[in-house]
C-alpha cells in the first residue's frame, strides 16, 4: 500500500470539512468517470484506482483478504469510496443509478452506512476493514487496543489484557491463530440462540419415526388369505364387507348442477344455442340455432362436459359430467324444493328485471351465493351496470370461431374454481 493511507487521508478531509473532488490531468472535472485522481482535502492527491482497506463482501468459503495490493480486486477502490461519500445524501436508488453512470463498483446498501459512519468518525471498528499496515498482524475482528506496543513477531496467548495470539513461526513465512478464550464463549453464546433457516427439502423431512408394522401385517394377512383361498378375513376386509352388505343396492342419487341463462330474447346465449356453445365450443347465434330446431326447445336442457384426467398408472381417462341449463324458475321447479341449492351459474345480461323471480331478488346478493357471467361481443365496451355485480365478463369474437374452445375452456376453468371453493359436493 502507499504510504499515505487512502481511508485516513479520506477521514482527515472529512474532519476539516474539506471537499472530495475529482481530477484529470491536474484540472478539476464533474465527473468522475473521466477523472484520473480524486483529491482529498487541500493537498492530497490520489490515483482513483487506489485501493481502501475496506473489503468487498465475499462468501463464507473464501479466505478473509488482509492486503489491498496483495489482492486489489477483494477490496473497494478510493472512487468506490469517495463517489458514497459525495452522494451520501442521495437516496440508494440514485446512488446505485450515479454508480452506474460513472462505471463504479457501488458499495451495497449493507455497507453503505457503515462505510459512511467510520469516515465520519462514528464507529472505529469494522468487520469489513482491514487493519492498516503496521497492525496487520492483529485480527481484523477484535483488534487489541495495545497492538502497537506488542512485537510484532508474537504475541502472547490468551493474557490478561485479551490480546487475541498470533505466533510467528520460524521463517516469518506462516502464522499460527490461536482463539481467545473470551471470543469462543462468545460465539458459543451466540450459536447456541441462532434459528436453522429452513427450505422446501428440509421442510419435507419429518422428523418422526415411522412405524409402517401394522400394515406389514396386514399385506401379511391379505397374502396368506389370497394363497389359502379360505381363512380369517382381515379387519378392514371384514368390515368394509359388513357395510356393504348391510345396504344392499343402496345408492346416493346423484345431484346435478344448474346452469341458470337468460330468457332475454337479446341475450347471446340461450337455451337453443347453449349446448352446441359448451359441449362443442362452437358458437352459432340463437335465432340460427332455433331455427335449425324449428322453434321449438325444451325447457331443461342436458349438458356434457367432457373432462379427462390421467390416473395412477399414466392412463388417460375420459368422464362425462352432467349439467342442466334452464331459463326460467318454472323450469327450475321441477328439480325440487332444493333446486336453488344446485345452481351454480346464472348468466346475465346485465338486466335486473331478469332477477326478479329468483330467490335473491338483489344482484350483489344473488351473486355472492352463485357464480356469475357475463356474456359480450369482443368488440363491446364494458357494460358499467355489472362493475359491482362480482361477475365474471367473458368475450365472443363475432367472425372467429377458432377462439371459441379458449373461451369455453375459461368459462368451465372459473366455474371448477368456484364449485370447488363452495359447493364441492357437487364436483364428485
Amino acid at each position: 500500500m502507499s504510504s499515505v493511507d487512502p481511508l485516513l487521508a479520506l477521514q482527515d478531509a472529512i474532519k476539516r470539512n474539506e471537499a472530495v473532488t475529482y481530477l484529470k490531468d491536474g484540472v478539476p472535472v464533474q465527473s468522475l468517470k473521466a477523472a484520473s485522481h480524486v483529491k482529498l482535502g487541500s493537498a492530497t492527491v490520489m490515483p482513483k484506482s487506489t485501493p481502501t482497506r475496506w473489503r468487498r463482501p465475499t462468501s463464507d468459503k473464501e479466505a478473509v483478504a488482509m492486503d489491498p495490493n496483495a489482492d486489489p480486486s477483494k477490496f473497494f477502490a478510493l472512487d468506490a469510496i469517495a463517489l458514497a461519500w459525495n452522494t451520501r445524501m442521495e437516496p440508494a436508488a440514485i446512488y446505485m443509478r450515479q454508480a452506474t453512470t460513472e462505471v463504479v463498483i457501488y458499495v451495497q446498501l449493507t455497507d453503505r452506512r457503515p462505510v459512511l459512519d467510520w469516515l465520519e468518525g462514528k464507529i472505529q471498528h469494522h468487520d469489513r476493514l482491514a487493519p492498516p499496515s503496521q497492525d496487520v498482524s492483529t485480527t481484523p475482528k477484535t483488534p487489541p487496543p495495545n497492538a502497537a506496543a506488542l512485537p510484532s513477531s508474537t504475541l502472547s496467548p490468551s493474557k490478561p489484557g485479551g490480546a487475541t495470539s498470533i505466533q510467528q513461526r520460524p521463517g516469518g513465512s506462516k502464522r499460527s491463530y490461536v482463539p481467545d478464550a473470551a471470543d469462543l464463549e462468545a460465539v458459543k453464546k451466540i450459536r447456541a440462540n441462532e434459528i436453522e433457516l429452513r427450505d422446501r427439502n428440509t421442510v419435507l423431512r419429518g422428523v418422526k419415526v415411522n412405524n409402517f408394522t401394522q400394515i406389514k401385517e396386514y399385506v401379511a394377512q391379505l397374502k396368506s388369505a389370497a394363497k389359502g383361498g379360505k381363512g380369517s378375513v382381515p379387519a378392514a376386509g371384514a368390515s368394509a364387507a359388513s357395510n356393504s352388505a348391510s345396504k344392499p343396492g343402496s345408492k346416493k342419487p346423484r345431484i346435478f348442477p344448474i346452469i341458470m341463462v337468460s330468457s332475454s330474447p337479446t341475450a347471446l346465449l340461450t337455451l337453443h344455442n347453449i349446448k352446441k356453445f359448451l359441449e362443442e365450443s362452437q358458437y352459432e347465434a340463437s335465432e340460427i340455432a332455433r331455427q335449425r330446431n324449428g322453434g321449438k326447445t325444451e325447457d331443461m336442457i342436458p349438458i356434457y362436459r367432457r373432462k379427462t384426467h390421467i390416473d395412477s398408472s399414466g392412463k388417460e381417462i375420459e368422464t362425462r359430467i352432467k349439467y342442466f341449463a334452464v331459463d326460467g324458475v318454472d323450469a327450475l321447479a321441477k328439480f325440487g324444493p332444493d333446486a336453488w341449492d344446485r345452481v351454480v351459474c346464472v348468466m346475465t345480461t346485465g338486466q335486473e328485471w331478469q332477477f326478479k323471480p329468483y330467490k335473491w331478488t338483489e344482484p350483489k346478493q344473488l351473486f355472492h351465493n352463485v357464480k356469475g357471467v357475463y356474456f359480450s361481443w369482443m368488440s363491446d365496451p364494458p357494460n358499467p351496470r355489472i362493475k359491482d355485480w362480482n361477475v365474471s365478463e367473458l368475450k365472443i369474437d363475432q367472425y372467429k370461431r377458432h377462439v371459441d374452445n379458449s373461451v369455453v375452456a375459461h368459462f368451465w376453468r372459473l366455474l371448477d374454481g368456484w364449485m370447488q371453493t363452495h359447493k364441492p359436493s357437487l364436483l364428485s
